[in-house]
């Protein structure tokens, strides 16, 4: 049953990869190639480029079209197989709940927990934003906040479990949320903040980028969550036919 599942969660996630690509192709690369416009400009004002300089491995045009799009079926594909594998352990454990019901609730908490609040601390900024010394520590801690969510989810879950035969369903709710919002406001009060947009940098630009980039995975989580809910509902329909 978990292959059955897989291989369907990772079918769901790349075409929730393909809407959100075309998604970013329509909205979110002009934002880059404005912010690519701006970097090179102010490299020609800081100083002078030989013939080859500034020219990447993979052009532009590839990266908007066939760069972009394998990137993002490859990331759906990882995506997906891991929902289908949470949603594996989590059916039958999460009390009545359809599949697709617990689809889209998993699929909601995802985007919360893995885009939503590691963003709130490290929002998605565009090229020219951030300095090339520091994108190891900027990678490392954007990792450890989705890390520390994650983790606080799992937290919050098990504090719900141990209290709600005591206090109500309800009242278990809030005591899991307050455990999730506690470990979240001291994860990012400890971790460093990271402050590199220039101070000339289109404010309309970087705003708009990081609505484009919230909005892609919030087709790619909400897309998800539908397709597969829909894909396991039929898969163990038939499981339980045959039985």
């Amino acid at each position: 049953m978990t292959k059955d599942l897989l291989w369907r969660g990772m079918l769901a996630g790349i075409l929730a990869a393909l809407l959100a690509t075309l998604f970013a192709r329509g909205y979110a690369e002009p934002l880059v190639d404005h912010a690519i416009a701006f970097e090179a400009s102010h490299e020609a004002h800081a100083h002078a480029h030989d013939d080859d300089e500034g020219e990447t491995p993979v052009s532009r045009a590839v990266q908007k079209s066939w760069g972009l799009a394998t990137a993002m079926v490859l990331y759906g594909a990882a995506i997906g197989g891991m929902f289908s594998l949470v949603f594996a352990y989590a059916y039958g454990r999460a009390g009545r709940i359809g599949p697709r019901t617990l689809s889209v609730l998993i699929a909601g908490l995802g985007f919360l927990t893995i885009v939503i609040v590691p963003g709130l601390k490290y929002p998605p900024n565009p090229p020219a934003v951030g300095q090339p010394d520091t994108i190891q520590l900027r990678t490392g801690v954007y990792f450890a906040m989705i890390a520390i969510s994650i983790v606080a989810l799992i937290v919050a879950t098990r504090v719900r479990t141990a209290v709600i035969a005591r206090i109500g369903a309800f009242t278990a709710a809030l005591a899991a949320v307050a455990a999730y919002a506690a470990l979240i406001v001291v994860a990012q009060a400890i971790l460093p903040a990271i402050d590199e947009v220039p101070a000339d940098f289109p404010a309309t630009v970087l705003w708009n980028f990081r609505v484009a980039a919230i909005g892609m995975q919030l087709i790619l989580w909400t897309t998800l969550g539908l397709a597969f809910g829909w894909l396991a509902e039929r898969c163990l329909l038939r499981a339980n036919a045959r039985r």
